[in-house]
């Protein structure tokens, strides 16, 4: 028996607040007690005498459930409480003296019984993880899906099902499963089935390295591989340049298209023979191996004697392929929730961006052809059409100026981002697009900016550098389906979709891109940006894991979101950091994003312009509500002034009004909503004054002619009045702007008064002029709101 003492489980809920991140408090169990170091049997929940014997019962039960411990105790050093989840106890609940705590041999037994588990059983499952030395253990999910795949090959089940959302280490926890089974002698020949290279490659080199000589690949090309630890190695080859077998291996790594085909030649697996492997390991399952026509699918039913194990982080379930048909209901699943709730998992803001052909459609006028001269077909066309059928590359240079933007703002243009496309061509398009509107780093390195697909050879040979966290470039990477699954992005902060995604299983994978934890890089969470609509899969019950935040920007907003105070979703988020978070990231407040952004894109004739009409958030349970930008921008402002007195202080005492409005619009509060529904004929001061504190409003006219009856520049001579009521008439027809500016006496009508030199003069100095000035703006205000 082992014993742990504040053994903490989980890493903390990653909570993001704007920009400030904290780590919420890791659940810690006081005792756990270890049959071996790969089963955990009881936990223990320890108060002091001043509380009483079963007050930590529940927090008891509730980290057993999690850690799927059967035998709970609670304690205050008086006695003990004991709770038997087999139910095999006389009583649920009993309370035990000191020196009744049962022996670890009684609850191994009881264990054994729970589970009925035969004296053959026990053994494999007794069977230890690989260790090696460094500390490294599985974490608890991952413990519970190796111990429940064990005990289920254990009791003689040949399919077994592991869902795992992406991110959380399922071939880790495929190595430990193989690893038990192999020293344990049950399964003496292994394959390891994947559909990407880099997986396989990957995979030998660091989680399967431990498997060392009795390991090759199923594969005639040599390659030399970087560790995770930096050092490098050549991969062992099970095939020779004929393409023969050698069959001296134990543990066989293999891409399924190099040993299956749709000719008899190619299908090398034929050459083992049915009963060869013991266990079939299929990485991302999800990708068609249940379909009974799959090329997977023949691979499997030639050796279906092996057990087989499917992980996957979305079964996929259709008339045509059902996963949980093929292997069975998943013996144990971890959920994107799941993992963003333990904090193993990286939470994430959204960006839906609308753009008006995208919205209304596109329908081209009687004769419009297109770049050959043929007649375009007139029907509508729709987001299913862009790019696959019919192209404006308006849409897509707009595309890419929002997501430059977006890395503009944000501080950090060397984010590692994907940019999702129709297809291969639309990804060669978006290529140029956003190397266009990135011309200063492409001027540095090339490959800022690069496309990987299936056909670019040069594109997949820098994959390796992508998703390494050490390797600078690339990193704006455009692809259509090569890296929506199984990749290792660990350090990818933004993820772009511009291609409509129908399939639930894909697009959980393509979130599953950005939900790696980097703390070296400090990435803790990223941004999902939508230009098709693919975040409507929220909306369906089979999602889990929504998103921290919602942002819809219009054509004025920035892209970066606003800094909200907590997440709208969860009420047991404080909207400040708790005594128990940890900060991992503070905001930088010096980074600038001041950005001016073209409202509108024409190309030929075919404008491109972001609309944007609603925004939706979480409420209090959870759900997805959805109201007007006037809505959310009074809601959001008065978050940011909490009185009217507040905000009158913060706009008597700015020398600059404009600042006020670029820092509300900075953290994307627009006024454009309010003006829309008041009229454009208001200062903003009266627009937040009447909309969010319900204050009378005046239009900038009655403002200035209240100046005007006021006669308040007496003292002044002829010219400086006619300088104060030329700035006077400006204001009335344009609204707050710089009157402090000297530069402002450069334009129409103050520029044919004389030069601004001329026009200080009147006024004495350049302090006076200032003061008259300031003067002229305290008139403005006196008529409060």
């Amino acid at each position: 028996m082992q014993i742990r003492e504040e053994v903490a489980f989980t890493k903390g809920r990653i909570i993001v607040r704007g920009k400030l991140v904290t780590r919420g408090k890791a659940k810690r169990a006081d005792y756990i007690l270890y049959y071996k170091p790969n089963i955990p049997i009881a936990i223990i929940e320890a108060k002091d005498n001043n509380h009483s014997v079963g007050d930590g019962m529940q927090q008891a039960l509730d980290y057993a459930v999690t850690l799927n411990i059967p035998f709970v105790f609670s304690s205050n050093g008086d006695g003990f409480v004991f709770h038997d989840r087999t139910g095999l106890s006389s009583e649920k609940e009993a309370s035990l003296t000191l020196d009744q705590f049962p022996t670890p041999k009684q609850l191994w037994s009881k264990y054994c019984k729970w589970k009925g588990l035969t004296a053959d059983e026990e053994e494999i499952i007794l069977q230890d993880y690989f260790d090696d030395g460094s500390g490294k253990a599985p974490r608890y999910y991952q413990s519970n899906a190796i111990n429940a795949s064990i005990e289920a090959i254990a009791k003689g089940q040949n399919r077994i099902l592991l869902v795992m959302a992406t991110g959380t280490g399922k071939t880790y926890t495929a190595f430990q499963i193989i690893w038990r089974l192999w020293k344990a002698g049950r399964k003496k020949r292994i394959l390891f089935l994947a559909d990407r290279n880099v997986l396989v490659d990957q995979t030998m080199v660091n989680d399967f390295r431990p498997f060392g000589p009795a390991m090759a690949k199923l594969s005639t090309g040599a390659k030399t591989i970087e560790r995770e630890d930096g050092s490098d190695v050549d991969l062992t080859l099970a095939l020779d340049k004929k393409r023969r077998i050698d069959t001296a291996y134990e543990v066989y790594l293999g891409l399924y298209q190099a040993i299956t085909g749709p000719e008899e030649r190619q299908k090398l697996f034929r050459e083992f023979s049915p009963g060869f492997f013991d266990l079939i390991v299929i990485d991302e399952c999800h990708r068609g191996s249940a379909a009974e026509d799959a090329a997977w699918r023949e691979i499997l039913d030639h050796f279906s004697a092996a057990t087989q194990i499917g992980l996957t982080a979305t079964p996929k379930e259709t008339k045509y392929v059902s996963n949980i048909h093929y292997f069975g209901k998943p013996v144990y699943t971890y959920s994107l929730k799941q993992g963003i709730e333990d904090g193993f998992l990286a939470p994430y803001k959204v960006i839906k961006v609308h753009i008006d052909v995208d919205v209304h459609g596109y329908r081209p006028e009687r004769g419009d052809t297109d770049r050959d001269g043929n007649e375009i077909e007139d029907r509508i066309y729709n987001t299913k059409d862009f790019d696959r059928t019919l192209v404006i590359d308006d849409r897509t240079k707009l595309v890419a100026m929002k997501v430059s933007d977006f890395l503009k703002e944000s501080g950090d243009r060397f984010q590692k981002t994907i940019v999702f496309c129709v297809d291969e061509e639309h990804a060669a398009r978006m290529r140029q697009a956003l190397v266009n509107e990135n011309k200063d780093l492409c001027n540095e390195n090339y490959r800022y900016v690069m496309r990987i697909t299936g056909s670019d050879t040069e594109g997949q040979a820098q994959l390796g550098n992508f998703i390494d966290p050490e390797a600078k470039y690339p990193v704006l990477v455009t692809t259509s389906r090569l890296l929506s699954t199984g990749v290792d992005a660990q350090t990818c902060r933004l993820i772009v979709l511009d291609r409509t995604v129908g399939s639930m299983t894909e697009f959980k994978q393509i979130v599953g891109r950005g939900t790696r934890v980097h703390e070296d890089t400090k990435k803790f969470y990223f941004t999902l940006i939508d230009f098709r609509g693919a975040t409507s899969h929220f909306a369906d019950p089979d999602f889990d894991g929504e998103p921290v935040q919602i942002y819809e920007p219009s054509a004025n907003d920035p892209m970066t979101p606003p800094d909200e105070p907590t997440i709208e979703g969860d009420p047991a988020i404080p909207p400040t950091p708790g005594e128990d978070e940890v900060i991992v990231v503070q905001p930088d407040v010096s980074i600038n994003t001041d950005q001016e952004k073209p409202r509108k894109v024409y190309v030929d004739g075919v404008g491109a312009t972001i609309v944007a009409e609603r925004v939706e958030y979480l409420d209090e349970q959870g759900r997805l509500i959805t109201e007007s930008l006037k809505d959310f921008t009074k809601k959001a402002l008065k978050k940011r002034f909490v009185s009217v007195d507040d905000f009158l202080k913060r706009w008597k005492t700015a020398e600059r009004k404009q600042a006020i409005i670029e820092e509300l619009e900075n953290e994307g509060l627009s006024l454009e909503p309010l003006a829309d529904e008041v009229g454009k004929d208001f200062d903003p001061f009266d627009l937040i004054c009447h909309v969010v504190f319900d204050r009378p409003a005046f239009t900038r006219r009655e403002r200035a002619d209240n100046v005007r009856k006021r006669d308040v520049f007496t003292r002044y001579g002829p010219q400086a009045r006619a300088v104060l009521e030329a700035l006077l008439q400006k204001y009335q027809d344009q609204g707050v702007i710089d009157l402090g500016d000297p530069r402002i006496l450069q334009i129409p009508p103050l520029d044919t008064m004389g030069t601004p030199v001329q026009l200080i003069k009147e006024f004495g100095t350049r302090s006076d002029f200032m003061f008259a000035v300031n003067e002229l703006q305290s008139a403005l205000y006196q008529m409060e709101a």
